[in-house]
């Protein structure tokens, strides 16, 4: 292998070179004098070519002096009928080195190459590379891609990274191109760290390649854009919880102050008027507690059905008898109607406190699914988009890809072959950002509703953090705490450091209401239902019982009364007083048509 011996000033040369045999040399110079006779006398030399702004052997050369002058070799050259070697990579024969330039493919990097071989004595189709052969067997990346990336563990190289190795590790990508691995191609790795990377990804320093790298890279990104041109740009993922987009672009901090607890709103999308919680102190007057996991207490937003985790906000003034109506006040405040949506251009969307006819107000938002907050809508048409998603922007850009612009894409296009970088779903016809010059693409719901940072009981001493890739120094596999099944770390997923906590996106929602269940991350993960508010009741008929509660449905609820199919992962009705339960979509069965 390419170990190396130490020189004076912090120079180094090939192991192979300093322990070069004097008899290969003198063998050598014997045959030459043969075949040569005008070079009687001869006085051998051994001279060191140093590149002093790379510092760098270039050149190990074999100088044969006599009377008639100079004959310059490389020392490889001269001694290339000796050269044999025991490479780790093929224990069982040696190999030898292949005489002139060659052009063959590597067994190591898989790479078709016009140069000087090793090649196995007993095996002839197993050559490799000279390059190949004398690779380190470690390595510091940010040393050898100009620091486009980094690792903070040096990175050894491996032989082969086998399909049961791959699929163990959930079929990682190469950290530097984004392509998969070949079984039986040399690798450079760092296992406790998931880190893998081809050997010609983390080795080569050449001009056209480390160009590509800083134009199309995984790894560090150069801005594109200027800030004065984007003055509102949303910068992703919101910082926790109780962020989201309406705040971004509906809150005033300044209009808030000027406004006085207790302040009265009458609302068109509640009957009573709604009072204004505006300060600490009106907090503690009505005992009103926000929304915290970690206390098991929920307040969602009956405008966004996000949670209310910081004043100010709007609270029915009839609360004690019994309404729990709630709005953030960016939601109290929202416009009216929204004109020339990209969607549905045909006719102006109108604020509705919920859509008609569905029980809850409940429907299918064309971007998150299901939904039953307050909705823009066009009754003519039958075309509904939740608040939360009417005002998605056109430019984002995401922690994730820093730097780098993301532009939304048209829903409706054929993106086939194109997967989240998220979550590694698909991307066809999905509404999604992209980032032209490196070609990521982030779902819409992936990028804006996975907050930097949440809060979860499972976790009572430290927030957990969005990770984008496997944590360092995580040795043992990943596992969610919440569901207990493996995952990979090459999706997204929450992570405490400090105690070694992770669990799915899937399984970390941010409302107590999805706290009784896990899910399966092939259904559709934590977004499902992250729009939707439950707990409400409603009178059912056909049962001895009279009030059924909107929940979502769990293992231990079983099947569904109505057509047999299990309520688990769904919207369900359950009577508050027995095993009664029924899916939501069955729900006509139960409960009169003008329920709401």
């Amino acid at each position: 292998m390419a170990a190396n011996a130490t020189c004076v000033r912090n120079k180094s040369i090939h192991f192979i070179c300093v322990t070069m045999s004097a008899s290969l040399v003198t063998t050598h110079c014997t045959n030459f004098v043969r075949n040569n006779p005008k070079y009687k006398t001869i006085t051998l030399y051994i001279k060191v070519t140093i590149l002093p702004y790379r510092r760098e052997i270039n050149a190990l050369n074999l100088i044969m002096k006599s009377m008639n002058g100079y004959v310059i070799i490389d020392i490889i050259c001269a001694t290339i009928s000796q050269q044999k070697i025991n490479h780790p990579s093929h224990p069982d024969h040696q190999l030898e080195r292949m005489f002139g330039h060659i052009v063959s493919v590597c067994v190591a990097c898989g790479e078709k190459h016009d140069g000087h071989f090793f090649q196995c004595i007993i095996c002839p189709k197993y050559r490799i590379h000279v390059d190949c052969a004398l690779l380190p067997a470690k390595l510091l990346i940010q040393d050898r891609t100009n620091e486009m990336f980094t690792h903070s563990h040096p990175l050894t190289l491996a032989y082969s990274f086998s399909f049961s190795e791959k699929l163990a590790r959930f079929h990682p990508i190469c950290t530097v191109c984004g392509q998969f691995f070949y079984e039986h191609l040399w690798i450079y790795k760092c296992d406790k760290c998931r880190y893998y990377v081809h050997i010609d990804c983390a080795t080569s320093k050449r001009d056209a390649f480390v160009s590509i790298l800083q134009e199309t890279s995984l790894g560090k990104t150069f801005k594109n854009y200027k800030d004065d041109e984007h003055p509102n740009l949303l910068h992703c993922p919101f910082s926790d919880e109780g962020d989201n987009l309406l705040k971004h672009l509906f809150f005033n901090q300044k209009d808030v102050i000027v406004k006085h607890d207790g302040e009265i709103l009458n609302h068109p999308s509640h009957q009573h008027p709604l009072n204004l919680f505006n300060t600490q102190t009106s907090l503690a007057n009505e005992v009103v507690s926000l929304h915290d996991p970690m206390k098991k207490i929920q307040l969602l937003c009956d405008g966004c059905v996000k949670p209310i985790t910081k004043v100010p906000f709007y609270k029915c003034s009839q609360s004690n008898q019994h309404c729990d109506f709630i709005l953030h006040e960016w939601c109290a405040n929202l416009p009216y109607e929204v004109n020339h949506y990209a969607s549905h251009t045909e006719h102006t969307l109108v604020l509705l406190p919920k859509v008609p006819i569905w029980f809850f107000g409940v429907f299918v938002c064309p971007i998150c699914n299901f939904s039953n907050s307050f909705t823009y809508g066009c009754t003519m048409c039958g075309y509904y988009v939740c608040i939360n998603c009417a005002f998605i922007p056109e430019k984002i850009t995401h922690e994730v890809h820093p730097g780098h612009l993301l532009s939304k894409i048209n829903p409706s296009a054929k993106l086939i072959n194109r997967y989240c970088k998220a979550c590694d779903f698909s991307m066809d016809r999905v509404p999604g950002y992209h980032c032209p010059s490196c070609d990521i693409y982030i779902h819409v719901r992936c990028a804006l509703l996975l907050p930097g940072v949440i809060r979860h009981k499972y976790d009572k001493h430290h927030p957990l953090s969005l990770r984008y890739e496997p944590a360092e120094n995580h040795i043992s596999e990943y596992f969610c705490d919440i569901c207990e099944d493996e995952f990979s770390p090459f999706k997204w997923f929450y992570h405490c450091s400090a105690c070694d906590q992770s669990m799915h996106t899937a399984c970390a929602p941010l409302i107590l209401q999805c706290e009784q269940t896990t899910y399966s991350n092939n259904e559709d993960s934590i977004f499902k239902f992250l729009n939707v508010k439950f707990g409400r009741t409603l009178e059912i008929k056909g049962h001895s019982h009279r009030l059924a509660a909107f929940v979502q449905g769990i293992e231990r609820h079983g099947n569904c009364i109505k057509c047999g199919e299990k309520l688990q992962y769904e919207m369900i009705f359950k009577c508050l007083e027995c095993e009664f339960a029924f899916h939501y979509g069955c729900a006509h069965s139960y409960v009169d048509s003008d329920a709401s």
